[in-house]
């Protein structure tokens, strides 16, 4: 998901902390199912501190977080993140910052699950790097972000491919096995957003149920 500036189609950017925010997810999305209305969670996750963050900024900035990036699931989604195993709810979760960020879902699919089907093994920040160069000729705002911001962001994109079990902590890609009901929910979609993970589009189906 990118952000609109008059007829300009600008990234999105606030991916800066908080990885895959799994422990966060665990507790927004019984209460969207609760109220179906995503600021109506965010509101309860911030008042009574749920995510019991230590600051008042903190809190307010990874309730929203959690609460932008589980809004992209649809509703059969959100029931199956609740009911998932630890695998499912970390494909689940990458494929929903994948929608949110449209700088990540590019990332995936033309690096990440490129690289995997070209049968190169090594992902490394020299990748992202150059990606994000690339990127950049066409999306100046890449050029106004601070090189601090611009570490923060690849950090994290790593991160989150590691707590999705997608990336190894030596820098390999690790081919994703997504179980049949979550390789269903996401071919559900037209482009199927299995294209965002290291796997073949048949390679589905023989992990945790």
């Amino acid at each position: 998901m990118a952000e609109r500036t008059g007829p300009v189609l600008r990234y999105a950017l606030s991916f800066t902390s908080g990885a895959l925010l799994m422990r966060e997810a665990v507790i927004a999305a019984p209460l969207y199912l609760r109220v179906h209305d995503w600021s109506k969670v965010r509101a309860v996750i911030e008042q009574d501190n749920l995510l019991q963050a230590r600051t008042v900024a903190s809190g307010r900035r990874f309730a929203r977080e959690v609460t932008q990036r589980l809004a992209v699931l649809t509703d059969d989604e959100i029931e199956l993140l609740i009911d998932a195993t630890a695998t499912e709810r970390g494909h689940l979760l990458w494929a929903a910052v994948c929608r949110r960020y449209d700088l990540i879902g590019e990332f995936a699919e033309e690096v990440v699950r490129e690289r995997f089907l070209l049968l190169a093994s090594m992902l490394t920040y020299e990748d992202f790097d150059s990606f994000v160069r690339g990127k950049a000729l066409w999306h100046t705002e890449l050029d106004e972000v601070k090189d601090s911001t611009l570490r923060k962001l690849r950090s994290n994109v790593f991160r989150m491919l590691n707590e999705a079990g997608l990336y190894s902590d030596r820098g390999h890609l690790l081919q994703a096995v997504p179980s049949q009901r979550v390789a269903s929910a996401l071919s559900a979609r037209t482009p199927s957003d299995l294209r965002f993970f290291p796997t073949n589009d048949n390679d589905t189906g023989r992990a945790e149920r």
